[in-house]
């Protein structure tokens, strides 16, 4: 099955010609553009997942990108653990291979689920903690005042790589404007404010968060790099990676092995999102396995003298660390809002960040 693709032009091109109120643009959606919302917000329902293209986010940032990562996690290990914030969860620089837990080891409700699900439909099973490394960078503007410091921390920039900062706040920002784009789509297909989520999103952590696997140590099919899991934030968006071997999970449960076309982003529904609509979205369920199309994608890179580390072009857009998580609009009357009570989402974040093993001791002073 292939997802279907949002162009977000003739969105974009509205909300440039209105005067930037977020009335004023509601007030000129013609039906089309309503359906167009509708399509968004009923295809993140359905699937988790939409694929989207965006002008503004070119095959060109993506792939100066990916360079520049694969260069980064082709450096010697000690090299790298210099970028390692453990105090900090994590949330700021490189997390090592080994270290972060797969969500579906450690939760016995998931498990249970697991079980029950038709055997093709089921995810691989990973050995232990996922082999693959991570960087985080933070992107956006940071509160000037906020009860979570270790979520707002100051970046960490490797040296030796001059062009670190612009590169990642420029690939940063693009995606950024990307998701906000769809935010507001979303939001106007849930009926809700076409500014509901993007005011929560105002100064939020979000994070770049590019993963390394190495591909000759773990490159065998079957090898899980990340297990099966939802992502904690918002939303998630991702350029295309240059190895396959993603898979998500529709809202049937039915599994289907992501295939991103050029020029494309993926963006995917986080627990954040599942709250503020009160599970009418629920988070999408994913995993990074080796499969024989990854391993066609790695016997070309060898014969093309290419890196052979697998980087992810992926972004985790929050919600504001201080903002109140709780459902919006008219999901406040759902049977079932009482399972999402109101949380700070700092707070909601560092209970996640607890469970798959990134929440690291406080710094002592």
């Amino acid at each position: 099955m292939d997802l279907p693709v949002i162009d977000l032009s003739p969105y974009l091109e509205l909300s440039v010609n209105s005067s930037g109120s977020p009335a004023n643009v509601e007030n000129q959606l013609d039906p089309q553009m309503k359906d167009l919302c509708s399509e968004v917000s009923r295809i993140l329902r359905e699937t988790g997942a939409l694929l989207v293209k965006d002008p503004r986010c070119s095959t060109a940032d993506n792939d100066r990108f990916l360079d520049m990562m694969e260069k980064y996690f082709e450096k010697p290990n000690e090299f790298k653990l210099l970028q390692e914030r453990p105090h900090l969860h994590y949330q700021v620089g490189v997390t090592p291979e080994g270290l972060e837990v797969p969500r579906s080891l450690v939760d016995e409700e998931m498990q249970q689920q697991l079980k029950a699900m038709p055997e093709e439909h089921q995810p691989a099973t990973p050995a232990g903690p996922d082999p693959k490394w991570r960087f985080m960078w933070r992107v956006g503007p940071r509160p000037s005042s906020t009860c979570f410091k270790e979520l707002n921390s100051d970046p960490v920039i490797p040296e030796g790589f001059p062009e670190w900062k612009e590169t990642m706040d420029s690939w940063g920002c693009k995606m950024i404007s990307a998701v906000e784009a769809v935010a507001e789509m979303a939001a106007i297909g849930f009926e809700l404010p076409r500014d509901a989520f993007t005011s929560l999103m105002y100064q939020g952590p979000h994070l770049l968060a590019p993963t390394g696997s190495d591909l000759r140590r773990y490159g065998q099919e079957g090898n899980v790099f990340a297990g099966y899991h939802y992502d904690l934030n918002f939303l998630t968006i991702h350029g295309k990676s240059r190895f396959p071997g993603l898979n998500i999970w529709l809202r049937n449960g039915q599994k289907v092995e992501v295939k991103v076309p050029v020029g494309c982003l993926l963006i995917q529904t986080g627990k954040q999102l599942e709250w503020l609509t009160a599970g009418d979205c629920l988070a999408g369920m994913h995993e990074v396995v080796v499969s024989n199309r990854t391993i066609e994608a790695i016997t070309l890179a060898q014969q093309q003298n290419r890196s052979l580390w697998r980087v992810s072009s992926t972004l985790f857009a929050q919600i504001a660390s201080d903002a109140v998580l709780k459902p919006l609009g008219r999901f406040a009357d759902s049977s079932i809002a009482g399972k999402y009570p109101p949380i700070c989402a700092g707070e909601f974040v560092e209970k996640e960040l607890a469970v798959i093993n990134l929440k690291g001791k406080k710094e002592e002073h």
